[in-house]
């Protein structure tokens, strides 16, 4: 199980990427992701994104990730 927040690929170059999530960026590497695209959401694990997720499930768990920092203040 992974607790990771999915991100968004806002850019690609090559095997790199900037990734986007509530607010947040970050570099990674897209080398295991098939056809990586701008827009596709990501799990990332040690600086790797390690599966495409679909929109859908993306977005329900930035909900849910958002309700947990609301939350947690």
């Amino acid at each position: 199980m992974c607790l990771a927040i999915p991100l968004r690929l806002i850019e690609i170059n090559g095997s790199a990427a900037v990734g986007e999530a509530m607010g947040m960026r970050r570099e990674i590497r897209v080398d295991f992701i098939e056809n990586p695209q701008i827009g596709d959401y990501v799990i990332v694990h040690a600086g790797f994104a390690i599966e495409r997720l679909p929109e859908g499930q993306a977005l329900d768990d930035l909900e849910a990730w958002g309700e947990l920092r609301d939350a947690l203040g």
